[in-house]
């Protein structure tokens, strides 16, 4: 007899045994790590002037997985918000509508632009997210998302996410479904995955050839300022070169917004929505020491674990 505990279960396994990175080493080390390194000691509250982030968690994980990541903003004078869509198991298409509602308000508190930063799956939702409603969105930061093939992480993150949209087949509300993973919703998010990013929307994607999750070759977006870092898919958000990175970036972004509100950058609120964006012109892609070239990976190809 089939059992949904048994399957939720079985799910929750595959999604540990998938971050095969050491999570106690992250714990243990990274934290401590972070808190004592230069980047996140050396504060200046007056830094991001008031400048909302959106932040979007990972598949499984909820707001508070992004706890440090707020605080560090906060104390240099950022307005952060979660997306407060639980542990990001739902529905592709609901979830951007959800998150779209939450940087509508954000805009609204802060008013002007808001920057959205998601990692892995909270990452790529922000793009499609960004591309929606470019009128909203100062700049976009994806870490570790896969956004060249959602389905391209380790075969056991997508074998939890294919018993979760069993669930949602037998009733189980708030989780992905099928047509998320194979049908409409899928074909429309991937289509809209490739697509290029508005021209007034920066976007910068962070990757590490040491992710044993994603394969770093799916994080490369094209449209992407692209950043390397050293550490893995799960301490990705704990790495302090990851903040060293984004410092500069984040400040020029909120300097651009200061006087600013939201709509400014655009003919008018939500005109993104009535098409696809349009492609970059002389769109300039900067890699970290001597770069790597875009590689011709493909939805079928997988990096081979051990």
């Amino acid at each position: 007899m089939w059992r949904p505990q048994e399957t939720v279960a079985y799910a929750a396994r595959d999604l540990r045994a998938a971050a095969r990175e050491q999570v106690l080493f992250t714990m243990l080390v990274m934290i401590p790590q972070l808190l004592r390194h230069p980047t996140w000691r050396g504060t200046n509250p007056n830094q991001g002037a008031g400048q909302g982030v959106l932040l979007v968690p990972g598949f499984g994980c909820g707001d508070r997985s992004l706890e440090l990541t707020r605080r560090w903003l906060r104390a240099r004078g950022y307005r952060p918000s979660g997306a407060r869509i639980g542990l990001n198991l739902g529905c592709t298409t609901e979830l951007v509508d959800r998150i779209e509602r939450r940087l509508e308000k954000h805009a609204e508190t802060t008013q002007r632009r808001v920057i959205l930063l998601g990692q892995s799956r909270g990452g790529w939702l922000a793009r499609l997210v960004a591309r929606r409603r470019p009128d909203l969105t100062r700049g976009l930061v994806m870490l570790a998302s896969p956004v060249l093939d959602p389905l391209g992480a380790h075969p056991r993150a997508v074998r939890a996410a294919k018993k979760l949209a069993r669930l949602s087949t037998l009733g189980v509300p708030g989780l992905l479904t099928d047509d998320c993973l194979s049908g409409a919703c899928f074909r429309a998010s991937s289509q809209a995955l490739t697509a290029p990013l508005p021209p007034q929307v920066p976007a910068v994607t962070v990757y590490s050839q040491s992710d044993a999750i994603v394969p770093w070759q799916l994080c490369l977006d094209p449209y992407a300022e692209r950043v390397e870092v050293g550490s893995g898919h799960t301490g990705m958000g704990l790495d302090p070169d990851l903040y060293t990175q984004l410092e500069p970036r984040l400040a020029e972004w909120a300097a651009g917004t200061a006087n600013s509100g939201p709509g400014t950058a655009n003919s008018g609120p939500g005109t993104a929505k009535s098409g696809p964006g349009t492609a970059k012109s002389g769109c300039v892609i900067t890699r970290r020491g001597d770069g790597h070239p875009t590689p011709g990976i493909t939805g079928n190809q997988r990096r081979e674990t051990t």
